[in-house]
């Protein structure tokens, strides 16, 4: 099973804001996120995840949480560890994975992560939660996509 992180990030690493994005919604990579990861499970810290419930993301949604507790929707469970949520979600027989946030869920995984689509947001944005620094020296950038207000990153890991 492939990992890959998926994350609107602004220039300055910030990624959100009390729990929202610190920017005006950006139709075009909220578009392309959500068919990206549309039948596909996801992987989401319980923040990100009740922050979604009005819609949620992907195929299945396993949410990772240190206190465990059960989902009203039937497509979300619990996963108490990171070992957990990767055994549950290749339980699920999708070649892909995505992990969606918060920042604590994708510094977790990032260690784990085989790829990373990042929309990079033109910008630079007060706010609380970051995207994990990384080590460029271990990626290659496969391709960027410009579009009005970011770029679509695409990062594979060397080695992979």
């Amino acid at each position: 099973m492939e990992l890959v992180s998926v994350a609107a990030v602004a220039e300055n690493g910030v990624i959100g804001r009390d729990g929202e994005l610190p920017w005006e919604s950006i139709p075009a990579d909220k578009r392309q996120y959500r068919e990206r990861v549309a039948d596909a499970p996801v992987i989401l810290g319980r923040l990100t995840f009740e922050s979604m419930l009005g819609d949620l993301p992907g195929r299945a949604q396993v949410v990772l949480s240190r206190v465990e507790r059960s989902y009203d929707p039937a497509t979300a469970c619990h996963a108490g560890d990171v070992a957990e949520a990767l055994e549950i979600a290749a339980s699920l027989g999708r070649p892909t994975t995505y992990v969606l946030g918060g920042a604590e869920a994708y510094e977790l995984l990032q260690p784990r992560v085989d790829r990373m689509v990042l929309s990079r947001v033109h910008g630079s944005y007060e706010g609380d939660s970051y995207y994990p620094m990384w080590n460029e020296d271990g990626w290659e950038l496969e391709c960027e996509t410009p579009y009005d207000r970011f770029t679509l990153e695409e990062w594979r890991r060397i080695g992979q």
